[in-house]
């Protein structure tokens, strides 16, 4: 048996609904995604700074670079000094502070000879005030109750109203937005050379119009969409890949001593939607919302992280690491301002190289239905979480204890019960 030392966990089962629509590139079955908060990445803040950096990228195991939105920022109801990536101003256009549109062609360019690909954020329900259609196409917005064209409000996933003052709507009731938008998209595909779009609130605009989008932007070269949502008819012919926003909240929930095993368990046997068989999940621990509000890897998880990135890495699904992670980011990253990540030492660059590795060496833990389903492993503690993936004849299995203590778990075979220290794990991948 050989033994990964370092950590991970997990599977999820995604019930036997119809197989995605959208005819998922090659490119990303084993893939993972790196997101890249460009004002933070470096002092420099430029896209430049990023391109330089793609080499260790590289030897880190990323394929798929996300980056956040590089367009200028509106400057109309703008928050803080730098206001928000996601208050455009101009869908064709860079935002100064990072570049240029031939900066991003270099980046893209040089990221494919690295093996890599680039997707970036792409802000389609709402722009800045000052955006040149608020008065070119007044009609493209939305309206409050005395025709007005008013910031974003919405109720939120606890039922309360919220207010991006910052924004306004866009109406896709009016299709001539639609050709727009998607044109827009295009010419980032065709003339840049990105390689698809996370779409940011993408419930929130007809899926419908992502459906057409994505067919157009298919005929320039297959592209890769990820949805900032966890809707299952989004996959249908839309989206690769969709948040996994309930998982993320277990794995928050376990390392508060709040949930355990037996949740995790329940969330494999009856995930809380029904997904195709080959619909990608986004697995994470943090990304840019979750670091700027919520909190860093050390507040939400403690000593508990490196087990519940392990199990983001081995449950079906596609794994994100945030910038600054592999550096042990120990601060929330502001969000209008200027707040450069600390790199220090990048203490945990090896352990993410690894889960990378392995994801890329077992087919068992491919994406989609290329890997194999989650089966929950017998290992007599009920704190304990063991599971297998099997594709053909290879297969891993994983077992994390979910607990801030010394538990005991014995596999069929063993000759005896093995101790597994507080908050570990192990991987067992067969020669």
């Amino acid at each position: 048996m050989k033994k990964l030392a370092a950590s991970l966990i997990l599977a999820t089962l995604f019930t036997a609904a119809a197989h995605a629509e959208p005819k998922h590139p090659a490119w990303t079955r084993s893939a993972n995604v790196y997101e890249v908060n460009v004002r933070q990445y470096s002092k420099e803040g430029t896209l430049n700074a990023v391109t330089a950096d793609l080499p260790r990228l590289k030897q880190l195991g990323v394929d798929i670079i996300w980056l956040m939105p590089l367009h200028p920022i509106g400057e109309k109801n703008r928050k803080g000094a730098l206001g928000s990536y996601y208050a455009v101003k101009d869908y064709t256009a860079v935002n100064p502070e990072f570049g240029s549109i031939d900066d991003v062609r270099k980046l893209v360019k040089q990221a494919r000879v690295l093996g890599m690909r680039v997707i970036l954020d792409w802000v389609g329900n709402h722009t800045a005030w000052d955006h040149p259609w608020a008065t070119q196409y007044p009609d493209w917005y939305k309206k409050n109750e005395q025709g007005e064209i008013a910031a974003v409000s919405f109720k939120n996933g606890a039922g309360e109203s919220e207010e991006w003052a910052d924004v306004i709507g866009l109406d896709y009731s009016n299709k001539e937005l639609w050709a727009a938008m998607t044109a827009a998209m295009a010419f980032w595909v065709k003339d840049v050379g990105v390689d698809g779009f996370r779409a940011d609130a993408a419930s929130m605009v007809p899926t419908e119009f992502w459906e057409q989008a994505r067919a157009q932007l298919d005929k320039i070269k297959p592209v890769f969409m990820l949805a900032e949502a966890d809707e299952p008819a989004l996959h249908a012919k839309a989206f690769d890949a969709s948040y996994d926003w309930s998982l993320n909240g277990i794995l928050k929930k376990i390392a508060k001593g709040q949930a355990g095993a037996a949740e995790l368990r329940a969330y494999v046997s009856n995930p809380p939607k029904a997904y195709g068989r080959d619909a990608y999940r986004l697995q994470f621990t943090s990304n840019h919302d979750i670091n700027s509000w919520e909190g860093t890897d050390q507040e939400l998880y403690g000593p508990a992280w490196g087990a519940m990135q392990v199990l983001s890495y081995t449950l079906p699904g596609m794994p994100l690491v945030y910038n600054g992670q592999e550096a042990k980011l120990d601060k929330k990253l502001a969000f209008f301002e200027k707040d450069a990540i600390d790199w220090k030492n990048y203490q945990l660059e090896g352990f993410i190289a690894g889960l990378n590795a392995l994801k890329k060496q077992n087919a068992a833990l491919a994406n989609g239905s290329a890997g194999g389903a989650v089966q929950l492993l017998d290992v007599g503690n009920e704190q304990v979480f063991g599971f297998k993936r099997q594709s053909g004849a290879n297969h891993v299995r994983v077992i994390v204890n979910t607990t801030g203590q010394a538990q005991k778990y014995k596999l069929a075979g063993d000759p005896g019960p093995t101790v597994i220290k507080p908050w570990r794990w192990r991987i067992i991948v067969p020669d």
